[in-house]
């Protein structure tokens, strides 16, 4: 029974012209284009300065920070006030301000002060933007230091700055370039299977309700669990495909090799089972097409926004860290950075391996008896 089921199934897929193109087109628009995209690293900050100093170590300043990639020199001012008029035109996002007496306090008492103002209408870019400023100008005040003979950090060239500890050299773990890509690439894996294998099972049944086809099978001495099974299938070899395609162009273009592949399609064949038994499930509620939609984007929308493919869980209010307990798509983002970032194994992985387990124990059943042969 299951093989004819099974052969029906592919071959409502593959008459479906759409479907296949889907399959390849998306996993490749995704690799090419996501990444870039979906970048929470600030750059191109628009900096407006105020330089009352003008002198050889002030200049040497600006064009340090600069040359850093961070900030784009969009004005430079002859006052505050002047510099406060193009924030407010939109024209600059942080003010950098140097005294009139910059230099000569840098020679003469080792301590000068600078004024960092942030526009903070946009938060993220305002304070990391600050950040990155105050590093830049902490990282010339240690070489103006370094260049005049300062073997200590006790006074550091900004007032700002004082500090009685010595440099500080930070070591970067797991993705030792701080490159954003690194880490949202194997999140947009779980993405692209969650929405294909999730709408894709959530149509079907649907679709055959409003085709007719539907009461054609129900009059069969079919099972349901083996009918349910039979929609699974098809949708579970479609989600081993995508990721294999991923998870080729994420090395060929990006050189982003998993350290234990086995670990990622086991924890993958668990999480497609999840994600389209959650499909039928809501298939199975829905009378037509365009509802079994709008419940699952509702559900998407939620589920994505809780999984930490942004916002890192552990930031997230306590009652919201409550509910990604129940959220399947979050465990297996957290296999895929795992596995790639730090090379995990599945023993450091076990209790996303009965998370999922249950997950997939649960939307199942639950497909199998919310099933109506009778209609």
């Amino acid at each position: 029974m299951i093989k004819f089921l099974l052969e029906k199934e592919f071959k409502q897929i593959f008459r479906n012209a759409f479907i296949p193109k889907l399959i390849v087109a998306m996993p490749v628009m995704l690799m090419l284009v996501f990444p870039w995209v979906a970048n929470q690293e600030i750059k191109n900050v628009k900096l407006s300065v105020v330089d009352n100093n003008h002198s050889a170590t002030s200049e040497r300043l600006i064009n340090k920070i600069v040359a850093s990639g961070y900030f784009i020199l969009t004005d430079v001012s002859a006052s505050y006030n002047e510099a406060m008029q193009s924030v407010d035109q939109g024209k600059s996002d942080i003010i950098l301000e140097i005294p009139q007496e910059f230099e000569k306090d840098l020679h003469k008492s080792k301590v000068a002060n600078v004024m960092i103002s942030a526009n903070a209408v946009n938060g993220m870019k305002g304070g990391l933007g600050s950040a990155y400023l105050s590093g830049i100008i902490n990282d010339f005040s240690n070489e103006w230091r370094m260049e005049n003979g300062e073997e200590t950090a006790t006074n550091l060239p900004f007032s700002f700055l004082l500090s009685p500890f010595s440099p500080i050299s930070s070591q970067f773990r797991f993705n030792p370039t701080l490159d954003y890509k690194m880490f949202m690439i194997p999140a947009l894996f779980v993405m692209l299977l969650t929405l294909l294998t999730g709408f894709l099972p959530a149509f079907n049944i649907v679709g055959e309700k409003e085709l007719g086809t539907t009461e054609q099978m129900n009059v069969t001495p079919m099972n349901k669990g083996i009918f349910i099974l039979a929609k699974l299938i098809p949708y579970w070899l479609i989600g081993i495909v995508i990721l294999s395609i991923c998870m080729g162009l994420a090395a060929l273009i990006y050189g982003l090799i998993p350290a234990n592949i086995a670990t990622i399609y086991l924890y993958a064949v668990i999480y497609i089972l999840v994600v389209s038994g959650l499909g039928i499930v809501i298939s199975n509620y829905s009378d037509t097409m365009q509802q079994a939609m709008f419940v699952m984007f509702f559900f998407m929308l939620i589920i994505i926004l809780l999984s930490g493919l942004f916002t890192p869980v552990s930031s997230m209010p306590k009652w919201a860290q409550m509910i990604t307990a129940v959220n399947p798509l979050k465990y297996f983002m957290e296999v895929m950075r795992a596995v790639y970032l730090k090379g995990s194994g599945m023993r450091e992985l076990l209790p996303q391996f009965f998370a999922l387990c249950g997950f997939a124990v649960v939307f199942n059943a639950w497909a199998v008896l919310s099933y109506k042969k009778s209609r």
